[in-house]
């Protein structure tokens, strides 16, 4: 009876201890060489990323997180559903439009990826567990560097390494802003190298397309995101997957997308976890 009773008590005070996980938050990383900076007071604020982490735990899962703003505006941000999971988030800050233009900010958002792969395990995380998401820009930006390899190649980085890529509302056709740059309207679609769309492959990582209502959403994003998905439906792409939350406009989606994204996240780790040789 006591064996049982110390056994019980040993159970529950590894519960307590598991639930009682510490988080730390390391601000302002530069994620590009220091050469790059120059003494730029621009390239100092805004390319750099936090990353959150926790403490004393190995082999997580790290979110690389863009956040939105149309390329122009928005400042990095550390969502609050995503803490206290048991994952690293990187929310990483990048360069804006007009002060620069295409490709510039989708280079910090790969340099950025690539420091992730690059560093992580430093922290305890590890590098095969990496997943790229954000909302509307953000999630433009990540599904850039996920589907142009370049951006990644230059880092002498797999693309396809990725875990899974989750826009949250991410444009697929060329950004309206890049658009804007070259003097085209908002309203005029074009698929250009500037587009995931244009990059439709049969060997991507994992990707789960989220929107919010097709009624309710920005211009067309549920249209482009569904006709993303059945390009690579037809291009052989077995493991994309298209998600609308009913009700949801484009700037309460992530309300109910948080959710869709860990779980994607918990089931995606498990699968590669037991993968392992």
């Amino acid at each position: 009876m006591k064996k049982v009773v110390f056994f019980l008590l040993l159970s529950f005070t590894c519960q307590i201890i598991l639930a009682q996980t510490h988080y730390k938050t390391v601000k302002s990383i530069k994620y590009y060489p220091a050469t790059f900076y120059s003494n730029d007071p621009y390239k100092d604020t805004m390319c750099v990323l936090d990353l959150y982490y926790p403490e004393r735990k190995k082999d997580f899962a790290t979110i690389v997180w863009f956040h939105g703003g149309g390329i122009t505006g928005g400042r990095r941000d550390l969502p609050e559903p995503l803490k206290n999971k048991g994952y690293a988030i990187a929310t990483v800050e990048y360069r804006l439009s007009p002060h620069v233009k295409a490709p510039a900010y989708i280079e910090d958002a790969a340099a950025a990826v690539a420091w992730v792969f690059q560093n992580i395990h430093r922290y305890g995380g590890s590098d095969k567990l990496i997943f790229l998401s954000g909302h509307s820009a953000g999630g433009y930006l990540a599904s850039m560097v996920t589907m142009n390899k370049a951006y990644l190649s230059k880092y002498n980085i797999d693309a396809n390494r990725i875990a899974a890529l989750i826009p949250f509302s991410g444009q697929a056709i060329t950004h309206f802003t890049i658009r804007q740059e070259r003097g085209v309207d908002a309203l005029q679609p074009l698929i250009d190298s500037m587009a995931p769309l244009y990059y439709v492959r049969k060997d991507a990582p994992p990707i789960a397309l989220i929107t919010g209502d097709r009624e309710l959403e920005l211009l067309g994003r549920y249209e482009e995101n569904a006709y993303w998905h059945r390009m690579m439906q037809l291009a052989g792409h077995t493991r994309t997957k298209l998600y609308e939350l009913d009700g949801y406009d484009h700037g309460n989606m992530p309300e109910g997308a948080y959710a869709l994204l860990l779980k994607i996240i918990r089931e995606r780790s498990k699968e590669i976890f037991e993968a392992k040789p």
